[in-house]
């Protein structure tokens, strides 16, 4: 397995992509379906921005500085996407906003997945080179086990919070 952060965090869209795939083609009214991918779904995405937030965001904005306002809004489109997981961690898929929240989270979060390796992996890759990313993904590695799975749980919160008032 790669320790390579760029690897890892593609693979991370990779997943979360399908997830999507699979609530969008779920039935109408799959509502046990469309609750078990939804918490998959958040279950994923509070890992992968906890990680990206927390270790590849701080030490790519430190060592590749051209490439800072397109960190800064990638923590911006995490907190979007942090706000729509809370309220969607609140909500049951027979509520009528639940699936229209989902779909407004899919299409942030594609349109991030997007940018980030169209535009900005290039970037990081070509600078930083192979040991870097690496020791980055491996850093990733070790955390994520201990990484906040719920939107709710403290540090998913702080992630949010920091995002609010910074």
């Amino acid at each position: 397995m790669s320790t390579d952060a760029l690897v890892l965090l593609k693979q991370d869209h990779q997943d979360i992509k399908r997830l999507f795939t699979e609530f969008e083609n779920a039935g109408k009214n799959a509502f046990a379906t469309k609750q078990k991918l939804a918490d998959e779904i958040l279950a994923n995405l509070t890992v992968h921005t906890y990680l990206e937030n927390e270790c590849m965001y701080p030490r790519v904005r430190e060592l590749v500085p051209d490439i800072e306002d397109d960190i800064l809004e990638s923590y911006e489109e995490h907190h979007v996407a942090d706000v729509l997981c809370m309220e969607l961690a609140t909500m049951s898929p027979e509520d009528e906003r639940f699936v229209p929240k989902m779909m407004v989270l899919m299409e942030n979060v594609r349109h991030h997945i997007e940018e980030e390796e169209d535009e900005w992996f290039p970037k990081v890759r070509e600078a930083l080179g192979r040991k870097p990313l690496q020791e980055i993904g491996q850093q990733m590695l070790e955390m994520r086990p201990t990484a906040p799975r719920r939107p709710s749980q403290p540090s998913a919160l702080k992630k949010a919070l920091d995002a609010i008032l910074s």
